[in-house]
């Protein structure tokens, strides 16, 4: 290894470790982050869990509260059960009492019995007479009774459907409560199920930056290793170019010195005069050679 080479190895060994420590600090960056969102995702996903539980406790209480009113509901069904039954045997009575009808009308009825009365009121008629006309009261009486009687029917029928209704407005509520209650609670299991796979896909995004943060962390060591490593060589190359510099600044200084002197021999054998410094080398050569 030449001494002109160690500069550019060493620029070249600094420029990893910045290199390596730039990695390192985005790697630490990137930690920080990554743990950051996903403890922020997991906060998000916790809220979204506590939110979906409050939506599960209010569906269920819906439910439980349409199961109720639909026994309710169903109860007042079967009580309306005998009154139409009781109804529709009422009508099937009109029905056929209709069919008994003369084919005149209760007005028309009640205008012949009236005149005929009338009439055996107010006229001297003879027995016979008063006997036809007393056979057509009772035949037109007949008649009317049925009418009456159709009356009485409806009557019946009017009677039991004031009680039904009381009854079909109590199932009418019930059914209407139950039907909105029922439809709250589709409205919140779609909610929930939209939460649900908000906070899935939430949980996914976190344990992915989670896997993030672990093979993040997992460059950690290495990258330090590395640095450590580098700067052993960046070290290295450093103490073996000082000591280089230091044999090849006294090789310098050797060699000056030995023209030094080489210098000041030449002069004293001329005979001049040294001065102090040139004396100091011839002294310090002549010590060198004793020692020699």
């Amino acid at each position: 290894m030449t001494q002109e080479t160690k500069p550019s190895e060493l620029a070249t060994i600094s420029q990893q470790i910045d290199a390596v420590r730039e990695q390192l600090n985005k790697t630490n960056t990137d930690i920080i982050q990554h743990v950051e969102k996903r403890d922020k995702l997991n906060q998000q996903a916790q809220a979204l869990r506590q939110e979906i539980t409050e939506l599960k406790k209010e569906r269920d209480a819906l439910n439980e509260s349409v199961k109720t009113l639909k026994q309710q509901r169903d109860e007042m069904r079967t009580k309306i059960r005998p009154y139409i039954e009781e109804i529709k045997a009422h009508s099937e009575k009109i029905r056929e009492l209709k069919e008994k009808r003369s084919g005149q009308n209760r007005h028309e009825l009640q205008k012949q019995l009236d005149a005929i009365e009338w009439k055996i009121a107010t006229t001297s008629l003879d027995l016979q007479e008063e006997k036809r006309l007393i056979d057509q009261v009772k035949q037109l009486e007949i008649q009317l009774i049925v009418y009456k009687k159709m009356d009485q029917h409806s009557k019946k029928i009017s009677e039991i459907k004031t009680e039904l209704k009381v009854y079909q407005d109590k199932a009418d509520v019930f059914h209407k409560e139950l039907t909105e209650n029922a439809k709250k609670s589709q409205e919140l299991h779609a909610k929930m199920q939209i939460e649900f796979n908000e906070m899935a896909k939430i949980r996914d995004e976190a344990t992915n930056l989670h896997v993030q943060y672990l093979l993040a962390k997992e460059q950690i060591k290495p990258l330090h290793d590395q640095i450590t490593r580098l700067m052993e060589q960046r070290r290295t190359l450093q103490e073996t170019a000082r000591g280089e510099f230091e044999k090849s600044k006294k090789n310098k200084e050797q060699e000056i010195k030995e023209k030094l002197g080489s210098q000041a021999r030449d002069k004293l054998q001329r005979g001049e005069k040294l001065n102090w410094q040139e004396f100091q080398l011839m002294a310090g050569s002549d010590n060198s050679e004793t020692e020699d």
